[in-house]
C-alpha cells in the first residue's frame, strides 16, 4: 500500500459564514478539512467545479438580490401582521403547539 501524505493548506473564510456551517458539518459528522478533500477530489475526478457559479452579485449581507428581497418583503408583512394581531411565538415548540391547535379545529 503506497504511503499516505497530506499537505497543510491555510485558507481564509468568512467567520460568520464558518460559524454558521460549523453546527451543519458536525451534524453531518464531517470536518471542513473534510469538505475541502471531498471538494478537491470531485475536481480531480471530473474536471470541473463540482457545483454551478455564476456572476450574481452578492448583497452586503451574502445573499442573492432576489432571496434579500424575499427576506425583506417576509419582514415586512410578519411585523404588519403582529401589529394587526396576529399571535407571535417565543420558541418552536410554541409554534408547532399552536399549529397542532388549529389543525385539530379544523
Amino acid at each position: 500500500m503506497p504511503e499516505t501524505r497530506s499537505s497543510g493548506m491555510h485558507i481564509r473564510v468568512n467567520p460568520e459564514i464558518k460559524a454558521s456551517v460549523e453546527p451543519i458539518l458536525a451534524a453531518i459528522g464531517l470536518s471542513f478539512s473534510d469538505v475541502f478533500n471531498l471538494t478537491l477530489n470531485q475536481i480531480y475526478l471530473k474536471r470541473k467545479i463540482p457545483f454551478e457559479l455564476s456572476a450574481i452579485q452578492l448583497t452586503e449581507n451574502g445573499y442573492t438580490p432576489d432571496f434579500e428581497a424575499e427576506l425583506i418583503l417576509s419582514s415586512k408583512e410578519s411585523h404588519a401582521a403582529v401589529a394587526n394581531g396576529a399571535k407571535t411565538h417565543k420558541t418552536a415548540a410554541d409554534l408547532r403547539a399552536s399549529l397542532d391547535a388549529e389543525e385539530e379545529y379544523e
